[in-house]
């Protein structure tokens, strides 16, 4: 089993603490069909029959980083799950806090796998780029990410904040800043869909054309299944399934980890 980060560092008053969410995410990621299916997709080499050709190195996107545990386990231990730790990982978030967060938790957890594994050098992890203050996938250029993570704000609400309210930056005390912060953690609005919704419109424009790979976390009341036949009605040019699973209430799964891929 592959060592958690640690986020110790991290002030949780203004930034989502790490749930059961994001230890499936990592469960999963780190799993050994995960591990074997993302080895085979990104080889560093292929062979065909008349030459042999080179994979250029991973980009490695989670969007939504907060407390940077998730992004932080794929950077140091990219060797694991890619088979290759040329990988690049970047994350965005629309919380300042979470983005100085994440490379903190970043930077401790690659110091923390060279040092289990006496290594002073590159080791088994990824280049990690930065991590941006910015709004889903709106940094990247269209076809640059290969491997893309989302454990989207996925709760049901009546209402969320929206981004224009942090940036204004006007609130009363530094109760009502950090209630605005977590809420635009965790609230999904109508279906608790919201913002995965805006984020599955830009998958086919961010995701490379060949090779993009992209997992989504939905709870049941996302209505995962329904997400599913959307994602296929894409065209035969997408795949999609559920590749992590957590317990069930009521018959129903609560957690859920879809794979969305190029084919």
């Amino acid at each position: 089993m592959l060592p958690t980060p640690s986020t110790s560092h991290v002030p949780f008053t203004h930034i989502y603490e790490p749930a059961e969410d994001s230890y499936l995410l990592l469960d999963t990621l780190s799993s050994p069909s995960e591990t074997a299916y993302l080895t085979n997709r990104f080889a560093t080499s292929s062979a065909s029959a008349t030459h042999e050709t080179t994979s250029p190195p991973p980009v490695v996107l989670e969007v939504g980083t907060g407390s940077g545990v998730v992004l932080a386990f794929v950077t140091a231990h990219a060797h694991a799950i890619f088979g290759r730790s040329d990988a690049l990982t970047i994350g965005t978030d629309i919380n300042r806090h979470a983005c100085q967060a994440t490379g903190q938790t970043v930077v401790k957890a690659v110091q923390t796998a060279l040092g289990a594994a006496g290594l002073n050098d590159g080791g088994s992890a990824a280049a990690f780029l930065d991590s941006v203050r910015a709004d889903l996938t709106t940094p990247l250029r269209a076809g640059m990410v290969d491997v893309l993570v989302f454990n989207p704000p996925y709760v049901p609400t009546s209402e969320r904040p929206t981004s224009s309210e942090w940036d204004r930056g006007e609130f009363s005390d530094g109760f009502e800043e950090e209630s605005c912060l977590l809420s635009l953690a965790y609230a999904g609005g109508v279906d608790g869909m919201e913002i995965t919704n805006r984020l599955l419109e830009q998958v086919p424009l961010v995701l490379n054309p060949q090779r993009g790979v992209a997992y989504v976390l939905l709870c049941a009341q996302n209505r995962p299944e329904e997400v599913k036949q959307r994602i296929a009605a894409w065209g035969p040019a997408w795949s999609v399934e559920t590749v992590g699973r957590s317990g069930k209430v009521g018959g129903w799964e609560k957690l859920q980890i879809l794979r969305l891929s190029r084919v």
